[in-house]
């Protein structure tokens, strides 16, 4: 066989294996995160009793275990259970949108080392905060005053009530949970497991990405640069239902986010292309809160999974129009962090604490 071919297959089995090790690093960080606060923000969500502290429950909670869709579905089945109204459950969805955001961020330092790379990878990173947060600030006083998402999701509600519930194949999990699970095993007989499975996913992360970062480098760009700018990132529609479909079948908007990062501090995507992507991510998020409460048969559960998805619809409509305001946020922030080792460490202390400082808000 050609030694040109040959050099191909061997790039294509690197490239998939570094691809696959940097999945698992992020599946195994929010494992960690399980591990250390599932319990803690279940119990954060039973202690809401206001729209405001919901919203601050939501974004701690989603931070600690990294997942909106585990958040709304706890939240779907407190609803379910009655141990949760549907006002104070809105909020709290709202909130998880931004608390979903943070492995994002957590994957750009990777880019540390290279200031441009790292301004690309960073601003990359948070536009889809930014865009949250906006989204959070306009709707947030407006649903509390008037409910308009809470009307419109109990519209939906009506159609989608005697559906029922199923399951959709993750073939994420079909292809990273064994090694998960081999992987708690093998630590199983350590103390502090929760502590090392979180060390070694993040030598997971920064290692997998490094590597792909000079893999990248290695390829022809501008192929792989004309493949996405020809196809999958065509345009910004094209780059919605991609978001859309990925994270619809992962089922985890963090993955979807984060694996164009990289792209991103390649200078193969730009903010611009990035923004719609993960737009349609964050409508794709809500196939598991739906398919969760479709399956408890209850009304205000529908009620409170189909109030996510017309958060989202609604965020869209207003700030996709105005998408400068979050891009050029993101361009902002990313251009002071990258300045300077000390901005940097500025910027990324501020980021931590305004996802985690809630939690002394609400322990006050």
């Amino acid at each position: 066989m050609n030694k040109k071919y040959l050099s191909y297959i061997l790039n294509f089995i690197i490239i998939v294996a570094i691809l696959y090790l940097f999945l698992l690093s992020i599946k195994l960080l929010g494992h960690s995160f399980k591990l250390f606060g599932k319990g803690f923000a279940e119990t954060m969500l039973t202690m809401t009793n206001n729209p405001a502290a919901g919203l601050l429950i939501g974004i701690v909670s989603t931070s600690l275990i990294q997942s909106s869709s585990t958040t709304t579905s706890i939240t779907v089945g407190m609803v379910a259970g009655g141990a949760l109204s549907l006002q104070n459950a809105i909020p709290i969805i709202m909130g998880a949108n931004i608390g979903t955001t943070i492995t994002n961020s957590l994957v750009s330092l990777g880019h540390i080392s290279i200031r441009t790379e790292f301004r690309r990878a960073f601003g990359a990173s948070i536009v889809h905060d930014f865009f949250n947060i906006c989204t959070v600030l306009v709707l947030f006083p407006l649903e509390i005053n008037f409910h308009f998402i809470e009307k419109t999701a109990g519209i939906f509600q009506k159609g989608f009530c005697q559906a029922g519930g199923m399951e959709i194949f993750n073939p994420l999990k079909f292809i990273l949970n064994p090694a998960i699970n081999a992987i708690e095993y093998l630590i199983s007989f350590l103390p502090l497991q929760s502590i090392i499975l979180m060390l070694l996913s993040l030598f997971l992360l920064f290692f997998s990405l490094t590597t792909l970062v000079k893999k990248i480098r290695s390829m022809v760009l501008t192929k792989v640069e004309t493949i996405l700018n020809k196809y999958l990132f065509k345009n910004d529609l094209i780059g919605f239902v991609f978001g859309l479909l990925i994270t619809s079948v992962v089922q985890s908007s963090s993955v979807t986010t984060s694996i164009i990062i990289p792209l991103a501090g390649a200078g193969l995507l730009s903010l611009r292309q990035i923004l719609p992507y993960t737009l349609g991510a964050n409508i794709g998020t809500t196939v598991t809160t739906i398919l969760a409460a479709l399956a408890t048969q209850n009304e205000v559960a529908i009620t409170v999974a189909f109030a996510h998805l017309c958060f989202n619809i609604f965020g869209i409509i207003i700030f996709y129009p105005l998408k400068f305001i979050p891009i050029g946020l993101a361009k902002f922030v990313s251009a002071k962090a990258s300045k300077s080792n000390k901005h940097l460490i500025i910027f990324v202390v501020v980021y931590i604490l305004l996802h985690f400082i809630p939690i002394l808000i609400i322990l006050t």
